[in-house]
């Protein structure tokens, strides 16, 4: 009678079975983790020197169109959000409000978490006042401040808010606006602004109401008559 072949028990010959049987997947693997590091560490590298590139090419430009060279071979890099930056300066210093705006509204749609998105808020609002718009201007100013109001422009916005509420007549919304400055940034130059502003301000008119003939329990003093002085003898 035929007796079954025991079960090999050897760590050595187990090892050898499994490699044989399992080796083209863990050489497939391993193949891709390398490739995959390769890969990962090439893209560091290449990133790290584009940046670099970029540094130096804003380093280097110093008219509009060095900034336009900058935004266009390196966009959305942090060299190209200063470029877009500088570049509205630049347009705005030659007096091309539209463009500028364009070029402002450009970096907050691309850039809308950079730190400095309130100062491209500010530039918005500052084009549309020299345009003339002053009611477009005015709503910018007041957006900047109600949504960024721990922003260190959230005061400029406030403060440029005062002439042009003034310009409108509308004198209660600009105290208000002097009165939140000098609470709170009692320390700071806009404080002595507002309040150089408020005093240009004229004072609120308050004046007292007379009290009606028709009220309860209210009884008009009679002037007492007149005695007739006496008629001289003759």
């Amino acid at each position: 009678m035929a007796t079954a072949s025991p079960v090999s028990t050897d760590p050595a010959f187990e090892t050898n079975l499994f490699w044989e049987h399992y080796k083209w997947a863990i050489i497939g693997a391993v193949a891709l983790l390398v490739v995959a590091g390769l890969g990962y560490t090439g893209y560091q590298l290449y990133t790290a020197r584009q940046a670099t590139n970029a540094a130096n090419a804003l380093a280097a430009a110093r008219t509009a169109s060095g900034y336009e060279q900058v935004i266009q071979r390196y966009p959305g890099s942090t060299s190209a959000a200063s470029a877009y930056l500088l570049l509205a300066a630049e347009q705005r210093g030659q007096r091309n409000y539209i463009e500028g705006n364009k070029t402002l509204q450009k970096f907050l749609d691309q850039f809308p978490k950079h730190e400095m998105v309130t100062t491209a808020w500010m530039g918005l609002a500052a084009n549309l006042e020299s345009l003339g718009k002053n009611d477009e201007a005015l709503s910018t100013y007041q957006r900047l401040a109600s949504q960024y109001p721990q922003s260190y422009s959230a005061p400029l916005a406030l403060l440029a808010q005062i002439p042009l509420l003034k310009a409108k007549n509308k004198t209660e919304e600009a105290r208000r606006v002097c009165e939140t400055l000098i609470s709170q940034y009692r320390d700071s130059v806009v404080a002595s602004e507002a309040f150089r502003e408020l005093m240009t301000l004229p004072r609120p008119s308050s004046t007292p109401e007379a009290m009606p003939a028709t009220t309860p329990g209210f009884i008009p003093m009679q002037r007492p008559a007149e005695t007739p002085a006496p008629k001289a003898k003759p």
